[in-house]
């Protein structure tokens, strides 16, 4: 049994959602989000909320993953997704500049970015990132992407790091 399958979603005033073909449309106050959404799941829309179904046992995890890919657009367009990063490290910083985002990471070159179609980029200081957007796919693999150019050491904690990432530190060498 899929216990998140079978979690009723609460569905807002301001936000419809609408089936085309295998396709489902959110539209909310921030945005519109399309999405495939798989056949053998089937839901059922009154009274503001809506309750899935899956068509046989074998799409018990389908039954969840679909589940949850619809609340998390109805979340996207209602109130958004931020991801946070820090850089750490002497002389780490992050510009943004519309759509780009220049890192000086420690490279001999800085490391140059575009931002995704509806994900807009911040830098409220030098060493903090603010990725906003409707999509949680979208926002949450560019801030993997972000992190991936220098992801946090063990030994210094120096890197690129979500905010509310712990970095496990190690022991360096012991010397004679």
């Amino acid at each position: 049994m899929s216990r998140i399958g079978l979690k009723v979603i609460e569905v807002p005033e301001k936000v419809t959602v609408t089936k085309n073909g295998d396709d489902i449309t959110v539209k909310g106050p921030k945005g519109e989000l399309t999405r495939y959404f798989d056949p053998r799941i089937t839901f059922e829309q009154k009274d503001g909320e809506i309750h899935f179904s899956r068509s046989s046992e074998a799409d018990k995890a389908l039954h969840g993953t679909e589940r949850a890919n619809l609340a998390s657009m109805i979340e996207g367009v209602t109130d958004g997704y931020v991801k946070k990063l820090t850089l750490v490290g002497v002389g780490y910083r992050a510009v943004a500049q519309g759509k780009k985002l220049t890192l000086n990471v420690g490279y001999s070159h800085p490391v140059v970015f575009e931002a995704p179609e509806g994900v807009t980029v911040k830098t409220p200081s030098a060493t903090s990132i603010e990725i906003e957007g409707i999509s949680k796919q979208v926002v949450g693999q560019f801030a993997a992407e972000i992190r991936d150019v220098r992801p946090p050491e063990p030994y210094k904690g120096k890197g690129i790091r979500y905010e509310d990432e712990y970095v496990r530190r190690k022991e360096g060498k012991t010397g004679k």
